[in-house]
């Protein structure tokens, strides 16, 4: 389903922030009926996670079951139209009921749910919502779960939090994006897909694909403004009954440099008048790997930026508008033009914003440290059909430049990874990417421990690797770390004869802590870490790009090597710059002119 607008054919309302909670330790919502509503002295805001925000009565690390309810009002303007539920996520799972009757399951978190509720609202009239959310996962779930017991079996007793957890960040529970009515006509575009590429030096094609829902037989057309509203002259051809390509001389591309937009608007006629209208902002730009480079609009652009985490004091991983644009403009400041989402696809209103600024973004899967020798027979369907919906939902932002189908498979090291069952995993599973989007990139970062034979290089367009050499492994010793880096970097580019980009590097840093000399968890050692790692890729003839992990210090589960947070950060999870930031300002400063390295 497209993103919720308003206009002459649909409306939206946003329902919070405040709704009814309660926990369910045992799972018994259901039996004692919750499902109708439920009594509770405990409020919670939405967006939010619970796990800070109700630190107070133990939800701090609560992994399972809890359950929200709402009265709302539905307004006259719904009557004669389609209405619509949408939680933009609960993670990691959710049901959802209305005046008591089940409208729907969403089975994956970090993308929306959506939820026809037309013959449960009445408009005029209010109406209860309740909604099971549980942040519980399981050997087949993306991302995949792991227990105490688990830890045990596998004799990683060491590496065991609490909560129990296959990924070093935390898993927040709760709804993390708004939850929004809206209402759709009854014949009204489901999907719009849009492909843009360049032609002729100076005109832009845009090929628009519409999926449209109900019985009426319609016609689609098209309109082209600038971003100050004036039409756009343009020729179309009409490709089939549902899709169209528009042809723009003089064509303003977008790119990181000048991120222009389009307003593209579909409309369905019948019978001479529109039934349903639905508008887009469009970049017109091309994205392609040649040889060792990665080219936009057929120029060699490098990547400079970060992983980042959907993280903040209180709101946990719920979306905060206000840090959104403080992010963005942070980016800027240090002279980023990218970041990747890691790792898990980020809310619909952050790649907007992303579209707006010109940042490019790798979007991804959150398929953390696969274990596939624990992954049961639907794991490898959950991924593909969660690569489906990530992809459609994400297809027309022009900053999304690269798909990342997860992150370090095979981090645990097992022998079994390599004897045909990780290759013919990842084939599929890049197969399936490919048969959706064959116009971006498509990568997997790997970890040292899966090394070099890694079957996600055969498959990845970018060699994208995580490295912790000075941290985790040659703990305290640069020297040897960037040794070890410039030996490995060079050794997998000569086997697999691609551009690699490092899309993890970094260090460590407690704010306040200094060192005339070598001295990890120091301020100097994170600055000195990271620029080491920079100077090295940006010396380098096949790299595309350096991303420093993280850009914030970020909460995970409990565990002996962190203090609370991952403190890999370059800002403070209040977002107070470190020492790395200045660092880094001035090393991507030198280069902000120029794409290339």
């Amino acid at each position: 389903m497209l993103y919720p607008v308003s206009n002459l054919f649909r409306d939206v309302m946003e329902v919070g922030p405040f709704w009814k909670f309660i926990t369910d330790k045992h799972d018994e919502g259901e039996q004692k009926k919750w499902t109708g509503g439920f009594e509770s002295d405990v409020e919670i805001a939405v967006p939010g996670s619970w796990n800070e925000q109700l630190e107070e009565i133990g939800l701090l690390h609560y992994v399972g079951a809890a359950w929200y309810s709402k009265m709302v009002f539905l307004p006259h303007s719904f009557a004669g139209k389609r209405v619509w539920l949408r939680i933009g996520s609960a993670d990691f799972s959710c049901k959802v009921w209305v005046n008591g009757t089940l409208a729907g399951e969403g089975e994956f978190g970090f993308l929306p749910n959506d939820f026809e509720i037309t013959s449960l609202a009445r408009p005029g009239e209010k109406m209860l919502v309740v909604v099971r959310v549980s942040n519980e996962l399981s050997d087949d779930s993306i991302p995949q779960g792991i227990t105490a017991s688990d830890y045990t079996a596998e004799n990683r007793i060491r590496e065991e939090t609490n909560p129990p957890a296959r990924f070093d960040f935390s898993p927040f529970g709760g709804i993390h994006r708004p939850v929004v009515i809206y209402s759709t006509p009854a014949t009204f575009a489901n999907n719009i897909r849009v492909n843009t590429s360049l032609f002729d030096g100076s005109t832009g094609k845009i090929k628009v694909f519409v999926e449209i829902e109900g019985n009426d037989s319609v016609e689609m057309v098209a309109r082209l403004d600038d971003n100050k509203g004036r039409a756009i002259p343009f020729s179309i051809t009409r490709l089939s009954a549902g899709s169209l390509e528009l042809t723009v001389p003089n064509c303003r591309f977008w790119s990181d440099k000048d991120p222009y937009l389009y307003d593209l608007t579909v409309s369905l006629i019948r019978n001479g008048a529109s039934v349903d209208e639905y508008a887009l902002q469009v970049g017109v730009r091309e994205v392609r790997i040649e040889g060792n480079s990665l080219l936009l609009n057929g120029h060699e652009i490098f990547l400079r930026g970060f992983g980042k985490h959907e993280d903040f004091a209180v709101v946990g991983r719920g979306l905060v508008p206000p840090l959104v644009v403080k992010d963005f403009q942070m980016m800027k400041w240090i002279n980023s033009n990218s970041f990747r989402t890691s790792h898990y696809p980020y809310s619909e209103e952050v790649l907007l914003y992303a579209d707006r600024a010109g940042i490019l973004v790798i979007s991804e899967a959150p398929a953390v440290s696969l274990d596939l020798g624990r992954a049961g027979n639907s794991m490898k369907e959950n991924h593909k059909k969660f690569i489906r919906r990530m992809i459609e939902r994400d297809y027309n932002h022009p900053s999304v430049i690269v798909w990342s189908l997860g992150n370090e498979p095979n981090i645990i090291g097992s022998e079994g990874y390599y004897d045909g069952t990780g290759k013919n995993y990842w084939k599929e599973v890049f197969e399936t990417a490919r048969e959706l989007d064959s116009t971006r990139p498509v990568t997997v970062p790997n970890c040292s421990r899966a090394g070099i034979d890694d079957p996600v290089f055969e498959f990845s367009d970018i060699l994208s690797i995580n490295r912790y050499y000075g941290w985790y492994e040659y703990p305290g010793n640069l020297d040897l770390a960037i040794e070890k880096l410039a030996d490995e970097m060079s050794a997998i580019h000569k086997r697999y004869n691609k551009p690699v980009l490092v899309t993890e590097f970094g260090a460590d840093s407690l704010v306040g802590s200094h060192s005339m000399s070598c001295q990890m968890f120091t301020e100097e050692y994170q600055a000195e870490l990271i620029e080491r790692y920079v100077r090295h890729v940006e010396s380098t003839t096949y790299a595309i790009g350096e991303m420093v992990w993280n850009f914030a210090d970020f909460r995970t589960p409990q565990h002996f090597r962190r203090v609370v947070l991952n403190l890999k950060g370059v800002f403070t999870r209040s977002r107070e710059p470190k020492l790395a930031a200045f660092r880094l300002k001035e090393l991507w400063g030198r280069k902000k002119n120029g794409d290339i390295k």
